[in-house]
């Protein structure tokens, strides 16, 4: 039966909502029966939690009492719980060992940072690093002719493709006299990508040392500022640096 009630209802017609007549169309759209349902049921919902307080306002007890009462105060006009005795705020002395720690923690990441860049500058040597000085190497000759007529392959004593090399570059002799040692041409490829991610987390690394510095500089620069002791801002705090306190000389027993 069930199969042939759907069978009915698939060949009945679709009954729409009608939509605003034309010539009410200034009033806005016209109300719809889920419209109607959701602004139902949120008016219910009001009247049901309205009903609700005024029936536990009507059966309080006049004698109840509950230690919130006591220890509850109203602040614009919020309840706020009061605190106790050992719930006060954080003193300054307590805030400067917490500043202490935070200096401690991000000093021993700077320097197990720092560790590590001297131990990948000591791997890689710096050789092909984009962020170094170019070095220069300059030749001297006697004469103007021999400016012009200067090859820098037969120079060195070298292959012309071999010239650009800053390292591992042999002479024509040792070519003649022993076999090519080192990688080929796509194991020299697969190496100078790998030395080239190298670099890259170098830099990384060279640069999150450096902010760890200035985080470090400025949690001290905050702790220095809780002395109550007269200031006077010399430099203002950049991204890149912390501030800078000229601070009264005071002498300390």
């Amino acid at each position: 039966m069930s199969s042939f009630r759907k069978a009915l209802k698939s060949k009945q017609r679709n009954h729409h909502e009608r939509s605003q007549p034309e010539f009410r169309k200034h009033l806005g759209l016209l109300e719809k029966k889920k419209d109607y349902k959701l602004r139902a049921d949120d008016y219910h919902k009001k009247q049901n939690t309205i009903a609700a307080l005024q029936k536990k306002a009507m059966e309080k007890n006049p004698d109840e009492f509950y230690h919130k009462m006591i220890n509850s105060k109203l602040e614009d006009g919020v309840h706020v719980i009061k605190k106790t005795q050992e719930e006060v705020e954080v003193t300054e002395e307590q805030k400067k060992v917490m500043r202490t720690q935070d200096i401690k923690y991000v000093e021993m990441k700077r320097v197990a940072e720092g560790a590590k860049i001297q131990k990948m500058k000591g791997v890689l040597h710096l050789l092909d690093a984009e962020s170094k000085q170019k070095n220069k190497h300059t030749f001297f000759v006697d004469s103007n002719a021999e400016v012009q007529s200067f090859d820098l392959a037969t120079h060195l004593n070298t292959a012309p493709e071999l010239v650009d090399r800053k390292f591992n570059r042999p002479t024509l002799k040792t070519l003649e006299t022993q076999s090519i040692r080192g990688a080929v041409q796509a194991q020299h490829v697969k190496l100078t990508k790998q030395r080239n991610n190298q670099y890259k987390i170098l830099s990384q690394r060279i640069d999150r040392e450096r902010k760890l510095l200035v985080i470090s500089q400025k949690i001290q620069t905050r702790k220095d500022l809780q002395d109550k002791y007269n200031k006077v801002k010399v430099k203002k705090e950049t991204p890149n640096s912390a501030a800078i306190y000229k601070f009264e000389v005071k002498r300390k027993r």
